[in-house]
């Protein structure tokens, strides 16, 4: 006895095709929209680390820029501390050889103490700039670990 051969329609085969195929893309449709997802928040990271990179650039710049003023404060601090002490010493010497001794170390003193405040001053001022200094440099440090994390966050969603 032979077997007899079975010959399936070209209409079933042609719905059966179809029928797969529709399978196939109703299958893949969800991979496809959280793929589309993926990207679009990856994208959305890039844009959130560029600005967070311009924001470190522009603190970073910042921060360079105050270092240059507080090194140039520094710098007249000491001249003019110079200039003022010779200046009271040759002053002071002048005076104590032509007037007499007690009115010449009382407005020695007064210059000295003038001189002095004067000083504390400009001191308050330059710890004002460093104090400056340090919330810049703090800031510059908390974009950096910000930008960390995000790469971070981001190489954890590539990979």
């Amino acid at each position: 006895m032979t077997a007899a051969k079975l010959e399936i329609p070209e209409a079933i085969v042609s719905a059966l095709g179809d029928w797969v195929q529709r399978a196939a893309e109703e299958a893949g449709a969800g991979p496809r929209e959280a793929l589309a997802r993926s990207e679009s928040a990856l994208d959305a990271t890039r844009g959130e680390l560029a600005d967070v990179s311009a924001a470190r650039d522009a603190a970073q710049a910042q921060a360079a820029a105050r270092d240059e003023e507080i090194e140039q404060l520094m710098a007249e601090l000491r001249n003019a501390r110079s200039i003022a002490t010779d200046a009271l010493v040759g002053k002071a010497k002048d005076q104590l050889a032509i007037e007499g001794k007690d009115a010449q170390l009382a407005d020695l003193r007064a210059q000295i103490e003038r001189n002095v405040a004067a000083q504390a001053a400009a001191s308050d001022a330059r710890l004002a700039a460093e104090m400056e200094l340090v919330g810049a440099v703090t800031a510059r440090d908390n974009y950096a670990a910000e930008i960390k994390e995000l790469r971070a966050r981001l190489a954890n969603r590539q990979g």
